[in-house]
């Protein structure tokens, strides 16, 4: 089975194709039902097996789309988002965040700069064997400040991402290990970068499951020249 391919599949491809199967299923059945009317014993129980192997695959799409929500692949070094900076007043700032599939947030920051967290997620042996590729999921993004003093005392902002739902596979793994036993670690990887006014930057992930981020020519030369000599 070509893991990779499934889990590139939007949820809604791999609900989609759940509600396919739960209406084969529901045909089986009245089929079923016509069979044992007819007294036809051995057709009905192909049909009945049929109608236990469509069930089955129901469960595992719709499982499949709700606990992988919120979820990417994690390839070489895949690219996470994207960041726009511009202040509103000292240490205040204005964020845009940029993802690959084109969708945008706005949010606001306090600090000198900004920090983002990530959930990484490898699997065991038998399921790296059959290729499933790791998986991340963004957590959060809270701003820093560059004085411990002030990190400890100042208002902080923290805003988490809370793509994951209710069904989510780290949460399903904590409370019911026995049901995920593939999964092997989970950990978090976070990176950060000074906040300048315009600063760009692009944040992404390697395999190894290390956040990277990166400023743009003109923002490295902010950051380096934070008053502008």
């Amino acid at each position: 089975m070509d893991w990779s391919a499934l889990l590139r599949m939007p949820m809604t491809v791999l609900l989609v194709l759940a509600a396919v199967f739960a209406l084969i299923t529901l045909l089986q059945l009245v089929v079923l039902r016509q069979r044992l009317h007819d007294g036809r014993h051995l057709a009905a129980s192909w049909r009945a097996l049929l109608c236990v192997a469509c069930f089955a695959l129901t469960l595992l799409l719709a499982g499949a789309g709700l606990a992988l929500r919120g979820y990417r692949l994690l390839g070489e070094e895949a690219p996470v988002v994207e960041i726009d900076a511009r202040i509103l007043s000292p240490q205040r700032w204005a964020l845009t965040l940029s993802w690959p599939d084109g969708s945008t947030r706005q949010l606001q920051l306090a600090g000198d700069a900004w920090r983002i967290e990530a959930l990484v997620l490898k699997w065991k042996l038998p399921a790296l064997l059959a290729g499933v590729p790791p998986l991340y999921r963004l957590d959060r993004l809270s701003g820093r400040y560059d004085d411990p003093a002030q990190e400890a005392a100042a208002p902080r902002t923290v805003i988490g991402f809370g793509e994951a739902g209710a069904l989510d596979l780290l949460n399903l793994q904590k409370q019911y290990p026995r049901w995920v036993p593939e999964i092997d670690t989970v950990y978090g990887s976070g990176a950060f970068l000074p906040l300048v006014d315009g600063g760009h930057y692009a944040v992404s992930l390697m395999r190894t499951g290390a956040l990277v981020a990166r400023p743009d020519a003109a923002t490295a030369e902010k950051i380096s020249h934070p008053l502008g000599g």
